[in-house]
């Protein structure tokens, strides 16, 4: 049996080379020391490649049962959740499997950057590196909306208001990203593509091109202090050094695969006794006492969106997370010689110590802080009675609708209620009742925040609704768009 399993194996190698291609690469020298105990450093990148892999593996049994339409995509979860076989395991093993993904690009992004080894020759490297990392989030991101759940629906929104505020063209990428003026079925069939093929090919692509890297620059030396990067000898040196070195098929491969087995064991377990993330709820966006969250990675930035002033919404969704890629992009230009040894980089150690204390506190707070709008405000917050003293009975029931409707998730009157939205205590000399019919059945269409209501509403609802809000003025001012001349008696 076994010398006809040599035959088959020699077969196959005439006719695909394997020992002439891949198994040079596998024996390809590293330094001698990444062999030893500080090999350990060097396993996250091969973890961070298994649980690529059990994402590509589970996300094609997934896409064998998800319906990527609005109307079916919530119930197909729910059929995997509870009436496949091993669905729900199927789910949580992705949805864990991405976040394990999440936590090995991170770390072993921040043990390149603390040993130093972005440095000559290998930025190009690193550059695609920060790449491979906006890639992963970007699959998170868009497996979150996949969720089709309420979490996905404001998830969206929120996104749908940062790209209309890029300048010039934001209505035209709110359109790009959602497949339409609002969020609908064209949003989610959108993401699907993103999700199953835009973002991994993107995602495999990068990671053939890293691993090329990887072989032609080599694995960096654990740093030493006192032998700085010097591009002028480094080569030289570093071939001299390879000489005296081993081939990565040997304990340093054990090392990975000893590594990556341990956190696909972990990744299993916490998906048994965890189970599936979700869907919490169909995707209403009228949907009472929602409290959406953003996924665990960007958590951070939610709490800055939900603590700071709206005057800098636009700084942060926008401007910060450049800054952010820029940065990053930057670190092996203007830093690729000189020490690696962390005792010899003190600032470059304090500034990861800051760094994650930041992220560890702002996503600490976006657990627990308020999110904008109040997704509860119609449960404690009537409308002002000194709104209503003069309104007629269908003014009051058009309060009444306005109410129940949960626009006060996202609207304000009188300085109380949502935040996400303007305030509406004066609408009525702001905008004319043609506008806001069209506002309330169309939502807003330059990528705002406000859904289209036309089908949540009924006709005479919507007109009792823009009824209320034509009253909301202060008294004796006229409505906007009045004419002339009770604009100049001051008439209703």
């Amino acid at each position: 049996m076994i010398g006809w399993l040599k035959s088959i194996g020699r077969w196959i190698d005439v006719r695909i080379g394997f020992s002439e291609t891949l198994l040079p690469m596998m024996r390809h020298p590293i330094p001698r020391a990444v062999d030893g105990p500080m090999g350990w450093w060097y396993v996250f990148g091969s973890a961070s490649l298994t649980f690529l892999m059990l994402q590509i593996v589970t996300g094609i049994g997934l896409s064998l049962v998800y319906v990527p339409s609005a109307e079916e995509a919530y119930e197909t979860l729910l059929y995997l959740d509870y009436q496949h076989p091993f669905g729900w395991f199927l789910r949580a093993l992705h949805y864990y499997a991405g976040s394990g993904m999440v936590v090995m690009v991170l770390v072993h992004m921040t043990q390149v950057f603390i040993h130093g080894a972005y440095k000559y020759p290998r930025e190009l490297t690193w550059l695609v590196g920060v790449g491979l990392f906006a890639c992963t989030l970007g699959m998170f991101f868009s497996g979150q909306i996949l969720r089709w759940d309420p979490d996905a629906y404001w998830g969206l929104a929120v996104a749908g208001s940062m790209a209309g505020r890029v300048p010039g063209i934001g209505p035209q990428v709110v359109e790009l990203l959602l497949g339409g003026p609002i969020i609908g079925a064209g949003s989610l069939s959108r993401f699907y593509a993103l999700h199953v093929f835009v973002i991994p090919g993107a995602l495999l692509t990068l990671v053939g091109l890293h691993l090329w890297l990887v072989l032609k620059c080599g694995i960096s030396a654990p740093p030493v202090a006192g032998e700085p990067v010097n591009p002028a000898t480094y080569d030289a040196a570093y071939h001299e050094e390879l000489k005296r070195g081993v081939p990565f098929l040997g304990d340093a491969i054990m090392k990975d695969i000893c590594f990556s087995a341990l956190a696909v064991i972990v990744v299993v377990c916490v998906a048994a006794i965890m189970g599936p993330k979700g869907p919490s709820g169909p995707p209403d966006p009228i949907v009472s006492g929602a409290n959406p969250r953003p996924e665990w990675p960007f958590l951070w930035i939610f709490a800055l969106l939900a603590l700071s002033p709206p005057s800098i919404e636009t700084f942060i969704m926008l401007v910060l997370p450049v800054i952010v890629i820029v940065a990053l992009m930057l670190v092996p230009l203007v830093s690729n010689r000189g020490e690696r040894a962390p005792s010899k980089r003190p600032v470059a150690v304090l500034l990861v110590i800051v760094v994650y204390t930041a992220l560890g506190v702002l996503t600490y707070q976006g657990v627990v802080a308020p999110w904008s709008p109040v997704m509860d405000a119609w449960t404690g917050d009537p409308v002002p009675v000194n709104l209503v003293k003069r309104s007629t009975p269908r003014e009051l029931q058009g309060a009444l609708v306005f109410q129940y409707k949960n626009c006060r998730n996202c609207h304000a009157l009188d300085g109380i209620g949502g935040r996400r939205g303007p305030d509406l205590t004066t609408i009525g000399t702001r905008l004319t009742r043609n506008k806001m019919i069209d506002q309330v059945s169309n939502g807003t269409p330059g990528g705002g925040n406000m859904p289209a209501f036309g089908k949540q509403m009924t006709p005479d609802e919507m007109a009792m609704v823009v009824d209320f809000m034509v009253s909301l003025r202060p008294e004796r001012q006229p409505p906007a768009g009045a004419p002339r001349d009770l604009v100049a008696s001051g008439e209703q």
